[in-house]
């Protein structure tokens, strides 16, 4: 894909990634919230997370085409790094557990995740939006241009760093407030939680596994090509 045509896709997918992280800070409840939606606002949701996330790394993304196409490419190769790095580590795999593990999860029982007096509060659009749209996204991406992905070993560790932030995050809400940011997590018993935590970290470290597969499988040896023609720069 020519740089300048990713330039525009880049910019056109943070100035969206924006306006649905505005969006939901934009959506009111009828009803007064509870302590536990009041603690930290919209930044305990994984949901929201990811679409800051999402906006920071194609931000990053079109900054780094915007560098090639002036002919920086010095500071390219140092952006671009970064922008390997954040896809590879977080954007995809993040967004792939986000869509996948909410989608089973309201199939399952929709209550536990998203109960349906929200559906009053949260467009469809915006929902699918934030749940569905994100998974097409990721995907395009990695067809869109090849990212070169960390070694194994500190893809995970980096993966597994932040993953255990989060759910640091979770935990001490609920030492707050009293009360799960998602309803399912009163069903479990501390050990089932702390099986649950050890599940959603194997799928969303399946997930890494996923990209990085797909990545290897679409593009193969051009990534070892671009490194070596970034190196002669």
């Amino acid at each position: 894909m020519e740089i300048s045509t990713l330039a525009t896709y880049h910019c056109l997918a943070f100035v969206w990634y924006f306006f649905i992280a505005y969006s939901t800070t934009q959506v009111k409840a009828e009803e007064p919230p509870s302590e536990v939606f009041l603690y930290g606002g919209q930044w305990k949701y994984l949901t929201v997370l990811n679409l800051v996330l999402q906006a920071v790394f194609y931000g990053v993304s079109f900054l780094a085409d915007v560098l090639r196409l002036i002919k920086k490419l010095r500071c390219a190769k140092c952006v671009i790094s970064s922008r390997d790095l954040l896809f590879s580590v977080l954007a995809f795999p993040v967004s792939t557990f986000v869509s996948i593990s909410f989608w089973t999860l309201y199939t399952y029982n929709r209550e536990l995740v998203y109960p349906k007096s929200l559906d009053g509060v949260i467009p469809l659009w915006l929902n699918h939006a934030m749940h569905t749209a994100v998974f097409p996204f990721a995907l395009l991406e990695i067809l869109a241009l090849p990212h070169r992905y960390p070694a194994k070993k500190k893809g995970l560790v980096l993966l597994g760093f932040v993953a255990f932030l989060y759910i640091s995050w979770v935990l001490w809400i609920y030492s707050v407030t009293g009360e799960w940011v998602y309803p399912l997590f009163a069903l479990f018993s501390p050990s089932g939680l702390a099986a649950f935590f050890a599940s959603s970290l194997a799928i969303i470290i399946s997930c890494y596994n996923f990209g990085e597969f797909l990545n290897r499988m679409i593009w193969g040896d051009s990534i070892v090509i671009m490194d070596h023609k970034w190196k002669g720069k």
